[in-house]
């Protein structure tokens, strides 16, 4: 399995020099990545539709429930999308702008430097979807076992290794007409086939539009593994279910108290 056999070559290069202008990988000075166990995380996706899988998938692959749910931060937990692929998550509590970030994705790599991309959009409607800007500095292809430094991406899914976010901001897309920013109901991901023959998001001012390079040809769990979705703010609140467990029972015992 590709993942298997990565880890073996690339394991020791999470100690490249940063070339780049962007945020480290996770536990750095300066990273943007979001632990799966941070406190402000308050919701998750609980639903899907749209699975599109690409090509170089396995059936143990592509199960698309478990990219619902809180994230596991493991290589097997996910739905792979292959290459091209796309997915749409859904959520019972729309995702609101607030302040800083508001959502993060969840992809599965074993290390900082083995990264699989993904472009992220955004629909409160499910039919008109903005998509955030990605830029990509990295300098050439990625072979199917090779490294990409973080700090030359910035803006697409993927960027950090498993058991950690990539954050989105809605704040990012506010020019959007089409975009109720309090009411974000539906956020897809789409694989980006890192052959170089797709064009980030980079002005002519900053150098762009350049080629898009991820590990590329990979095979089995092609493209990028969705781990999950955190939400970190919503127009309403979610109750923990815990909280709703000792309100169900703070009302039966008040029930009963009036009974007797």
């Amino acid at each position: 399995m590709k993942k298997t056999l990565s880890v073996l070559l690339i394991s020791g290069l999470s100690g490249l020099v940063h070339a780049g202008p962007y945020a480290p990988a996770a536990g750095q000075p300066g990273s943007t990545a979001l632990s799966k166990d941070d406190a402000g995380f308050i919701d998750w996706a609980s639903g899907w539709q749209d699975y599109l899988p690409g090509a170089e998938v396995d059936a143990q692959f592509q199960t698309p429930d478990k990219a619902t749910g809180v994230a596991v931060g493991d290589s097997f937990d996910i739905v792979t999308l292959g290459r091209g692929g796309s997915i749409t998550l859904t959520f019972d509590n729309a995702i609101s702008n607030g302040p800083g970030a508001d959502f993060a994705v969840f992809e599965n790599s074993f290390s900082d430097t083995f990264l699989e991309l993904a472009w992220v959009e955004v629909s409160s409607d499910g039919t008109n979807f903005a998509r955030f800007p990605g830029i990509s500095l990295t300098p050439g292809p990625v072979n199917a076992f090779g490294s990409t430094d973080p700090t030359n991406i910035d803006g697409f899914a993927g960027k950090y290794k498993q058991g950690f976010g990539t954050p989105f901001d809605l704040d990012m897309l506010a020019v959007d007409a089409t975009l109720d920013l309090a009411n974000i109901n539906y956020v897809r991901i789409v694989d980006i086939v890192g052959d170089g023959n797709t064009f980030d998001n980079a002005t002519a001012a900053q150098g762009g539009p350049h080629p898009v390079y991820d590990p590329y040809p990979t095979i089995m769990s092609a493209g990028f593994d969705l781990d999950a979705i955190g939400v970190i703010h919503t127009a309403t609140v979610p109750v923990p279910a815990a909280l709703w467990l000792f309100l169900s029972g703070l009302a039966g015992f008040g029930l009963s108290a009036r009974r007797g």
